[in-house]
């Protein structure tokens, strides 16, 4: 299992768009098969960055997902709705393996 955490930076004065991109997302990405964590907005501290957080059996289940994605309808009307807002300024993804407990096993490297 890896999981996937992906760090936005938001415009600040467009919260309400990510707000929406984030419940989209939250219909779009289990239907397409990943598990999702959860997105997350500003609240206290910065009001640039935000995340999403979902986790993944492995990077080739990650590709197959990604391609359900960009079919699904809402996946797809996500995307074009970030386009057009533009209230992601930047978008980074880490893909990451627990190395603790006791939240899950530990992983041996």
């Amino acid at each position: 299992m890896i999981t996937c955490f992906i760090r936005y930076h938001i415009d600040p004065t467009k919260k309400d768009q990510f707000m929406q991109y984030a419940r989209n997302w939250g219909e779009a990405i289990p239907r397409c098969g990943a598990d999702l964590v959860g997105y997350f907005a500003p609240h206290e501290g910065s009001s640039t960055l935000a995340y999403g957080v979902y986790n993944i059996e492995s990077l080739a289940a990650y590709e197959a997902y990604r391609a359900r994605l960009k079919e699904d309808p809402l996946g797809r009307e996500t995307y074009e709705f970030a386009q057009k807002e533009k209230f992601l300024l930047r978008e980074d993804r880490t893909f990451l393996t627990l190395a603790s407990g006791p939240h899950g096993p530990l992983v041996k490297f």
